[in-house]
């Protein structure tokens, strides 16, 4: 039996609409005009313990939504949930208890008091067992490297020190299922790499089931083997990160650095994507022409400083894919 369970899941919100302006406002007040939006519309997945999904798309996708029904904050409008064999938004108490959610953007901690105190608060809330909450709690604090910060009020905090804060928080009951919604937002690049290395140990030596939302491209390539893309409240692809990179966009890049000036390079299968005074960017597909192929054929012809190949960023990959998505669409 899965451990997550999401069966034609859908979320419909009426919004109010006015016209702009003081006569706007005031046709506004006899007659108020009202539309849906459909923010998700159908989304079916499951999740078995021990893995880790990435859960991407754009912005008003449904990613956020769905985690705020995965974790009891919202009810849906129809569709089935299951978490753990509990329905998420009609058993919360007992079903909060076994999970842990990080909202990027929010903060479960209290801003104007230390660290330690928020932990301990949360721990009388939960109601762990003294002597197990220590036992985690320390271990969290190594893990994250917590310790100068214990003393501190939450709002003294940068944001990666809070954003470490808020993941031990989140755990110090020990769920073995766990929500990130954009964790890694508005973080620079050491504060990344350090949540990316903490949810990456949790997954693969503590076997904590975790859903990912991001729009950040490197943590799911850091993280995930797994990726739903969804867009206009609708799943779009349910497949392992390396198929979706290889199905849908198998193109290569090979960057080269002449040794005097850029020539022009014509091979049927590559085209020139840049070119400045000494380099070349080429894209081409290894299905047509394999790597070592066109790098004999350059260094061959042309005086050749550097040369390397790379994939296409993840970026590009799930841009094609919507283009790709909205033509067959159309």
């Amino acid at each position: 039996m899965s451990q997550i369970l999401v069966e034609a899941l859908a979320k419909t919100y009426r919004v109010a609409e006015r016209a702009p302006g003081l006569s706007g406002a005031l046709s506004g007040l006899v007659r108020r005009r009202w539309r849906e939006v459909h923010a998700l519309a159908g989304v079916s997945f499951s999740l078995e313990a021990g893995e880790l999904l990435a859960f991407i798309g754009p912005n008003g996708a449904g990613k956020s939504t769905t985690v705020k029904i995965l974790s009891g904050i919202l009810r849906p409008t129809s569709g089935r949930v299951e978490v753990g064999g509990l329905v998420p938004y009609e058993d919360r108490i007992r079903h909060v208890a076994r999970i842990g959610v990080v909202f990027g953007q929010r903060s479960q901690l209290w801003w104007d008091l230390p660290v330690l105190d928020g932990f301990d608060l949360l721990a009388d809330i939960y109601r762990v067992e003294p002597a197990r909450y220590r036992k985690r709690r320390d271990e969290l604090v190594s893990m994250l490297r917590l310790e100068p910060l214990l003393a501190q009020p939450v709002r003294q905090l940068s944001l990666g020190q809070r954003m470490r804060a808020e993941f031990a928080a989140a755990l110090l009951h020990d769920p073995q299922i766990l929500f990130l919604d954009e964790p890694t937002i508005g973080l620079d690049a050491p504060s990344k790499l350090a949540v990316r290395e903490f949810v990456r140990r949790l997954n693969r030596e503590q076997g904590v089931t975790v859903l990912l939302t991001t729009h950040d491209m490197h943590d799911v390539e850091a993280l995930a083997e797994r990726v739903i893309v969804i867009g206009h409240g609708r799943v779009l692809t349910d497949s392992p990160f390396a198929s979706l990179r290889s199905g849908v966009f198998a193109e290569r890049r090979l960057h080269v650095d002449f040794a005097g000036p850029a020539p022009e390079i014509t091979m049927p299968g590559v085209t020139v994507r840049s070119r400045d005074e000494g380099s070349l960017e080429l894209a081409f597909n290894p299905a047509d022409i394999p790597a070592p192929q066109l790098i004999a054929a350059i260094t061959a012809q042309h005086a050749v400083d550097d040369i390397h190949v790379d994939e296409v960023a993840i970026e590009e990959v799930i841009a094609r894919f919507y283009d790709l998505h909205d033509a067959r669409e159309a």
